[in-house]
């Protein structure tokens, strides 16, 4: 391994020791990264990769071999993990959930050894400093996006997503957040100076200090996937602890393997072409029912945990993983919020509510779930409606939006779970137990490529605003509830109250009344959750940018981070002080 010494200033004793080919990927990405931090600065729209999945920006041969690649993997042993150590075990039981069994089995990881080989490669990974890692990352990123359609099939083969949503929101948009994660940290680490001469006004000549400064890692962070955004929600955590000096173990969900396991072969690749140790970057499978995640979470190399998933596994991180010593990162459930109190366009608003409803079959931890309705009536160009009226109204824009089969499928996607499954198959049943009227039924899809995918289309819940126990509770998937109030206020302050109690990504007023919007900015910060006003357009509530956007606030129980602000980073990394007389 060839190496050359950086050294900003001479004075610095502990410079830099860059392996050569991490020195051409500085030079190499230099422009990106400048781009990338002028962006962040001016929160502004940037997107180094592209999300369209057309021919004319691939090439026509793309989405076939991408499909070609994918299943190349199926029914075979995921061996091009290099040496990372295993049992000699191999594990997998991943099913598409438009039907299919993957058939994919991973080495798994022997936990004790892997994480001592994570740390051995910890030094030199440090040691290289944050410029060289942040251009690392982005080689990585760059390359991942390279295998684009090679990803969306695998995303969506086990998130359910379908495919322009796989290929979007498991490619391009999720490494834009990577690319996000790796920006901040090297802003970050920038703040730190490699050296300085410090004086001390004295009598005669001033105390004068050589004070080097070094950003050394946590120790191993650990980064648990999730099931329906398996690189989307997976990425930040991974690059914000890789860019900071840490090694990474990728503990994937059981149902969502695939995708990080290619993820994870790149990011190897990439290391050792760099010239550093590709146990910097391991996966750690494992089989539905197994403690895995408790077990990494735990183990003393383990220093820095990011979570995405249910809140009862995220409340135990922060809890028993966090007692222990462990920088603990979640995501978890919410109760996502529209307040509806008048409309400048009753169609444009609909329509776009039923986008937001439908995505993914709401299987997003940004989607709405309830809308709260005066019962006195909703100001619209045409007229009055009542709460019973809008819910109607909601119910038609949701069927005519779904109306065709096969193009509903491209946008509802396939449902991930039996929990997801039994809340839409027995509507009725769900609506009578939280006592409330069902005002719309789910519709069965048939896909037309995969019959075994379990398809449904949103249905409406109509409740009353002290049917509270019914609409505090997140019921993922594609489920509505129209909440009537008494008055906007009252929907203000539900909101309010049940986001601080129960968490939530997400919330949206539409209101033609300027005192109403300041009153829902207003709600909107005591409840520490983000707001969207009057979305009628090609922006939706369950969406965010990378680079403008926090993903999460941090600060209500849904997340306690956000997507990638400073405190999502800077916590991952210390700075070691070496002085000396000058």
């Amino acid at each position: 391994m060839t190496e050359t010494t950086v050294s900003p200033q001479a004075t610095t004793t502990t410079p830099a020791i860059v392996p050569e080919g991490a020195t051409a990927l500085v030079e190499k990405h230099r422009d990106a990264l400048a781009d990338a931090t002028a962006a962040l600065e001016a929160r502004s729209f940037h997107s180094r990769y592209n999300e369209s999945p057309s021919p004319k920006v691939h090439g026509e041969d793309a989405a076939p071999n991408g499909l070609k690649a994918h299943e190349g993997h199926l029914g075979q042993q995921f061996s091009s993990l290099g040496d990372q150590p295993t049992t000699g075990q191999w594990v997998g039981g991943e099913k598409s959930p438009y039907g299919p069994e993957l058939g994919v089995t991973y080495p798994q990881l022997d936990v004790d050894a892997a994480l001592e080989a994570a740390t051995a490669a910890a030094k030199a990974w440090r040691n290289a400093g944050p410029e060289a890692r942040a251009a690392v990352c982005v080689e990585i990123i760059d390359r991942i996006n390279a295998r684009g359609f090679e990803m969306a099939q695998a995303v969506m083969h086990t998130s359910g997503q379908p495919f322009v949503m796989a290929f979007q929101a498991g490619g391009p948009h999720a490494q834009d957040r990577a690319l996000e994660a790796v920006t901040v940290a090297l802003a970050e680490q920038r703040k730190v100076p490699e050296s300085v001469v410090w004086e001390k006004p004295a009598k005669g000549e001033p105390i004068r200090m050589q004070k080097d400064y070094r950003v050394v890692g946590r120790g191993v962070g650990l980064v648990i996937g999730c099931n329906t955004f398996p690189t989307w929600n997976a990425y930040p955590g991974i690059f914000a602890s890789l860019a900071t000096a840490n090694p990474v173990v990728i503990k994937p969900h059981p149902q969502a393997i695939l995708p990080l396991a290619i993820t994870v072969e790149v990011a190897r690749e990439v290391l050792v072409e760099a010239g550093f140790d590709a146990a910097l970057v391991q996966l750690a499978p494992e089989e539905t029912g197994g403690t895995l995640a408790k077990d990494l979470a735990l183990h003393p190399a383990v220093k820095i945990i990011d979570y995405t998933g249910g809140p009862g596994f995220g409340g135990w991180l922060e809890t028993e993983a966090a007692a222990a010593g462990k920088l603990v990162y979640t995501e978890k459930a919410g109760l996502n919020s529209v307040v509806v109190d008048s409309f400048s366009d009753l169609r444009a608003a609909t329509g776009n509510l039923a986008f937001s409803f439908s995505l993914y079959s709401g299987q997003m931890c940004t989607a709405p779930q309830n809308v709260y309705v005066k019962a006195s009536g909703i100001n619209t160009p045409d007229g009055e409606l009542t709460a019973e009226e809008f819910a109607t109204s909601l119910g038609k824009a949701i069927t005519a939006f779904n109306k065709e089969d096969a193009k509903a499928v491209e946008i509802l996607g396939a449902t991930v779970n039996d929990d997801v499954r039994a809340r839409a198959n027995d509507f009725a049943g769900l609506a009578e137990r939280l006592g409330g009227q069902p005002v719309l039924e789910p519709r069965e899809v048939e896909h037309p490529k995969f019959p075994d995918a379990v398809v449904r289309t949103p249905g409406i819940i109509l409740l009353d605003s002290d049917k509270r126990d019914a609409y505090s509770q997140e019921c993922f998937g594609p489920v509505v509830f129209v909440i009537k109030t008494d008055s906007t206020d009252e929907s203000l302050q539900i909101v309010t109250d049940t986001v601080q109690e129960h968490g939530a990504m997400t919330m949206a007023v539409y209101s033609t009344d300027e005192g109403v919007l300041a009153d829902s900015r207003e709600a909107a910060a005591d409840a520490g959750v983000a707001l969207s006003e009057n979305l009628m357009g090609q922006i939706f509530v369950n969406q965010t940018a990378a680079f403008s956007d926090f993903h999460g606030t941090g600060a209500n129980p849904a997340a306690n981070a956000a997507y990638a602000d400073a405190a999502f980073i800077s916590n991952r990394f210390r700075v070691v002080t070496t002085r000396r007389h000058v």
